[in-house]
């Protein structure tokens, strides 16, 4: 990670850390030369309950595994790292709600955590008015579009725009272009409608129908009559629990004759790939934020985080195969506590009065190389709109696994800047 300024502190730690100094001390003596004692506390705003939960579940796994490798190697600015974790319902009120108690009554530092993007949207404005920075793990266009504020980043996880522009090509060029897009029908979905119906138009190729549906719906049958009999790939993304209803609907429907299948791995995450019902999947494609099953050319780092956060490499815990893993999601919550321990560190963080250098010292990174922090890949951190950019996978089902088959460039998902939130006042 390449922020332009570093703190000569910040050096010592990593240095002593790299020695293994602070892993080897005893954590009392770990924490010992900090200027405060008092634990860097950082509000999760977990989607415990609601259709997010399966995420929040995982989320609050990789988050504690993360958490424990830092505080393992001196913490944060030799103070320990406390998570503040917080229900909120996957809902936008109760999100905002939860914002406001981090501030005013758990005396976190800053928040974090939230995937959801009607949750992101619903709680922004709320981080803006406490002066909380919110770290969000969303994929929402919302924070690059400019629609939030300051004190909200997105530096651990790319948003839609960026995955579909880099996946259209591919699309295009293998699958089809003709193609008719089934989402779910809010803030997510609409990027995915948006963003890849004008991405798959500038590789020549058309949407014949968009077909939203809503989030919380539970059988999907009455809407696949609306796929026109001309479609040559079938796009889907779809949300919350009953994930697994819509990919079995979706085979039942097609039968043994079906357009090629594109989907983004959301529409299986937490799903067991061998679950009775899903083997017409066989031969489909999925976009993948981070590879389910180790790859053949698996990395350690890839390697250390499954470890840490306790995954096998099908993506199920170690603990119950059953148990199925939201691996193409949860590194970013691993990925952004790693960086607001560098922004800290940046910045010299000692308190609530330094947020504002904390959100500058973030906004100063660039290039972030592939590392045991950042194991999904390297990424390229966009200081004006708050947002980062990272390597792409494609996967295709074979024989009951995906199995990785194209994997795009960083520069394959860039576009535009459309908003400088560096211009904006504290």
């Amino acid at each position: 990670m390449t922020p332009r300024t570093m703190t000569n502190r910040r050096t010592l730690l990593k240095g002593a850390a790299a020695g293994g100094l602070l892993a080897a001390a005893p954590l009392a003596a770990r924490f010992a030369s900090a200027q405060s004692a008092a634990p860097i506390r950082i509000g999760f705003q977990q989607h415990s309950t609601g259709i997010g939960a399966a995420y929040g579940r995982w989320y609050g796994r990789t988050t504690e595994a993360a958490v424990k490798m830092i505080n393992d190697a001196g913490g944060i600015n030799g103070r320990p790292v406390e998570i503040v974790a917080e229900d909120d319902g996957t809902d936008p009120k109760r999100g905002a709600e939860v914002l406001e108690k981090f501030a005013n009554q758990s005396n976190c530092d800053v928040a974090f955590g939230t995937l959801f993007s009607h949750v992101v949207i619903g709680s922004a404005p709320a981080a803006g008015e406490l002066k909380l920075p919110y770290f969000v793990v969303s994929e929402g266009h919302h924070v690059a579009s400019g629609m939030l504020n300051r004190y909200t980043l997105q530096p651990g996880i790319t948003d839609v725009k960026s995955q579909v522009q880099a996946m259209a090509p591919y699309v295009s060029e293998n699958l089809g272009k003709k193609v008719t897009m089934i989402y779910p029908d809010f803030a997510f979905g609409h990027d995915h409608r948006d963003y890849f119906s004008a991405a798959i138009k500038e590789q020549g190729g058309e949407v014949l129908e968009m077909i939203a549906i809503p989030p919380t719906e539970t059988s999907f049958t009455k809407y696949f009559p609306k796929i026109p009999r001309d479609t040559e790939v079938v796009y889907h993304v779809m949300v919350g629990p009953a994930v697994l209803t819509f990919v079995k609907e979706l085979g039942e429907f097609f039968g043994p004759s079906r357009p090629e299948i594109f989907g983004f791995i959301d529409s299986l995450e937490a799903v067991d790939l061998a679950s009775p019902g899903l083997e017409f999947l066989e031969g489909t494609y999925f976009w993948e934020g981070n590879p389910r099953y180790a790859q053949e050319d698996q990395t350690s780092h890839d390697k250390l985080f499954r470890e840490a956060v306790g995954v096998d490499a099908n993506g199920a815990s170690v603990s119950d195969p059953k148990d199925v893993s939201t691996y193409a999601h949860m590194f970013g919550c691993w990925e952004t506590l790693h960086i607001i321990k560098a922004g800290m560190e940046a910045a010299n963080y000692q308190g609530p009065e330094d947020r504002a250098k904390l959100i500058e010292a973030v906004e100063a990174m660039t290039d972030m190389p592939e590392s045991d922090a950042h194991p999904q890949g390297p990424k390229r951190f966009n200081g004006k709109t708050h947002q980062v950019f990272g390597v792409q996978y494609i996967s295709r089902v074979e024989n009951g696994k995906l199995v990785k088959v194209h994997t795009t460039s960083i520069e394959d998902t860039l576009y535009p800047d459309e908003v400088d939130y560096t211009t904006m006042s504290f």
